[in-house]
């Protein structure tokens, strides 16, 4: 329930914004509020019950972190709807190399996802130990959840639990009741607070307004400065700046007789110079990782060969240690399961795909592993999800 409940979060924010905040937090402070809330109600009823714990709180916030995080990765809000035939026209039907269209439909997304989720569990299995164990790696949002964790299940966290729990309470149903009193006034597609001209009409028709919704106030509130201060410096220069000047050549820079959504026309331009900066800053930012990840890790085996071989952890430690690779997978399982999976999908994405050659999948699944590894090295560095 609290997984769909992010889903939907998720969703609005990947089809409006294309900006996904990190929610695992939240996630788990939501899972505390539901269960403790729940046995809490038993016991006013008299249904004996055993103490809710650090490790249910844990499982409930993995389990509803994964579910939305299949809507976000997905493709549910990126890829997979662009595959239909609206944006296919809207990309333009002469266009070169967009060929064929394949509608969202629950049937074959579920098949696709099924065939691609479930390989990546298995790639990263028999590096576990050594990004966590070996590396140490802090993997600063899942530290920051299993302190919060900790936190409330501790002899004093009922107090900061409660203060949370009453903060949380009140913030929610202040967004819920303003949300349903914008609702008596939503007219229409620019009708409504939603579409207030709050600079004035000329700023309205350039999309400068503020619609009211508090789901991006909150996730200006979770994101950090830079990414809030970027954004709003990005809307300034496109829509305030470059797209009306451009909309100003129209009949030099592309044909004046086509619409606006046109690939060829004013969208176009929007799509593509928006898509090389984020490429341009991707491949910066991934050629950066990789790099701090191989020195890290040159690092990390320096150091090693430097204590030759030294056992320095405390008992804590090393019982932390035992416990996190006592019910691990075999490595041989997990490197039967990643190929069955993987000529799996190679099999069955080129049917549900046929301009998809099967060794394009044969490629992607040979590099995944080193991907994965680098991706999941970086992202407990830097916490940055480069995926």
């Amino acid at each position: 329930l609290i997984g769909v409940v992010y889903t939907v979060i998720v969703m609005k924010l990947s089809l409006t914004t294309g900006l996904v905040p990190t929610l695992n937090v939240s996630a788990a402070l939501l899972a505390f509020l539901a269960l403790r809330g729940w046995t809490h109600a038993l016991h006013r009823l008299g249904i004996a019950c055993r103490p809710f714990t650090r490790q249910e709180n844990t499982v409930v916030q993995t389990c509803a972190v994964a579910c939305y995080s299949i809507g976000a990765a997905g493709g549910f809000g990126s890829y997979l709807l662009g595959l239909n035939k609206k944006t296919y026209e809207m990309a333009g039907v002469d266009m070169e190399g967009n060929v064929g269209t394949k509608e969202p439909g629950v049937g074959w997304m579920m098949g696709f996802l099924f065939a691609v989720a479930f390989v990546g569990i298995l790639a990263l299995v028999p590096l576990r130990k050594i990004l966590v164990i070996d590396y140490k790696l802090t993997y600063p949002s899942g530290t920051a959840t299993a302190v919060l964790i900790n936190g409330f299940h501790a002899s004093k966290g009922d107090d900061v639990a409660k203060m949370q729990v009453n903060g949380f309470t009140k913030y929610f149903a202040i967004s819920f009741f303003w949300s349903f009193f914008q609702w008596f006034y939503s007219g229409g597609d620019h009708c409504g607070f939603s579409q207030f001209p709050t600079l004035g009409l000329r700023a309205w028709k350039h999309s400068f307004f503020f619609d009211f919704n508090l789901t991006y106030v909150g996730a200006g509130m979770i994101c950090p400065h830079l990414v809030n201060i970027s954004l709003l410096l990005g809307s300034i220069l496109s829509w305030g700046v470059m797209w009306p000047l451009i909309a100003d050549l129209k009949g030099n820079w592309y044909p004046a007789d086509l619409p606006e959504s046109s690939m060829r026309s004013l969208q176009g331009y929007k799509a593509f110079i928006c898509i090389a900066l984020i490429l341009g800053d991707g491949i910066y930012n991934f050629t950066k990782i990789i790099l701090k990840t191989v020195m890290s890790m040159l690092d990390k085996s320096k150091q090693k060969s430097a204590k030759n071989g030294e056992d320095t952890l405390s008992l804590v430690e090393q019982h932390r240690n035992e416990v996190f690779i006592r019910d691990s997978l075999p490595n041989w399982l997990a490197f039967l399961g990643y190929f069955a999976l993987s000529v799996v999908a190679v099999i069955t994405i080129p049917r549900m795909f046929p301009e998809l050659k099967w060794y394009y999948a044969v490629v992607a699944y040979l590099l995944a592993p080193a991907l994965g590894f680098s991706n999941a090295y970086g992202s407990g560095l830097t916490d940055i999800n480069m995926a």
